[in-house]
This record gives C-alpha cells, structure tokens and sequence, in this order.
C-alpha cells in the first residue's frame, strides 16, 4: 500500500487539519520529513498546504480547524496543529488552544526543531516591514539608551554596514564608534 492509500485510509479520504474532501495531497511533515512514512506525513487539502507554505497569506480563521485536529492521536497532526497555533498565536483563541494542547516529550522535540528550521528562513525586516541586508545602511526612529556604553544614541542617527543576527529581530551596527545590537522594530531602511 503506497503512503497516500495509508494516509486517505487513516484519514477517511478528508484533510487532516480542516476535514475538506477536495484536492488532498501527501505533506511530509519537516524536519524528519520521509514521504516513504505515513508516520511522518499528513494528508492535507490544497488550501492548508498555500497556507503553510506562505505563512503571509494564512487566514486566521480557517486555522479554527485545529480545535478538532489537534486532538488526533497522530503525531505528525499534532506536530502541524502545534507549530500552526504558534503561528496564530497573537489570535486570543489560538493562545488558548496552546495552553491546553499537550504534546509528549518526543512529539514535542520533534515540532519545536521545525520550527526553529523555519525561523532561521525568516527575513529581517525594519519597523516598515522592507527586508533588510548585511551592508544595509539604516536610520533610529527612537531615542535608545544604550546600557553599558553611557550613551543615549538618538533618534535619526544613521547605521551603516550593518550586519544580520541569527535573530530576525535584531541587528549589529556601530553607533559612536560601539558596536551594538538594535532591535529592528526601532529601525528604518535608508
């Protein structure tokens, strides 16, 4: 039996995650993503797989779904309902369908170390939302009191030469003369 007949079989031929019955495809679930394994997969419809994809265009309310789907018993469906509530988590309903999910410790590690791969993709972007690059030059758009260093490095000071963090909120940039790290939320694009 290939892994879509296992996987529309444990799934009564429906979406994993929201129960849809039309476009459903295999979705090996990162990291540990073997497509041979349907322990490792999930059937899902094409309007979640857009959405996971391109976390930009998620509508919030469609994910409501996961108050159901997070209760399977299938690992690789709790791994996807966790790390999408994560996503949503600004939303006041989808905080709360995270404090009461419970994930064991394995199925736990597993959603945690994708959703690390999947922040290290994530962009810098200034207080605009322009993404930003090593090398960009950038202007503070507040006053910062810069501990440590007895300064106050004032608002319309320009950053040049910065250079990315493993954080995408934070950058380092010298400001008279210190190299320093700034939170990109008090930056903007030059």
């Amino acid at each position: 039996m290939t892994t879509e007949q296992t996987l529309m079989e444990r799934s009564g031929a429906q979406c994993e995650l929201c129960s849809t019955k039309a476009d459903l495809s295999v979705y090996p679930v990162p990291p540990e993503s073997d497509a041979s394994s349907p322990n490792q997969c999930i059937l899902i419809c094409d309007n979640c797989h857009g959405q996971i994809n391109q976390p930009e265009m998620m509508d919030a309310n469609h994910w409501r779904c996961l108050n159901d789907s997070m209760w399977s018993q299938v690992p690789a469906i709790q791994v996807m309902a966790f790390r999408l509530l994560n996503r949503l988590s600004s939303e006041d309903w989808a905080q709360g369908l995270l404090d009461m999910m419970y994930l064991d410790d394995e199925t736990r590690e597993w959603a945690i170390s994708g959703m690390k791969s999947e922040e290290s993709e994530a962009p810098t972007l200034d207080s605009n939302g322009t993404v930003l690059s090593a090398g960009d030059t950038v202007t503070l758009i507040k006053d910062l009191a810069v501990k440590g260093a007895g300064f106050t490095a004032k608002r319309g000071t320009a950053v040049r030469n910065i250079s990315l963090t493993s954080n995408p909120e934070q950058i380092e940039g010298r400001v008279n003369g210190v190299r320093i790290v700034l939170l990109t939320q008090y930056l903007k694009k030059s």
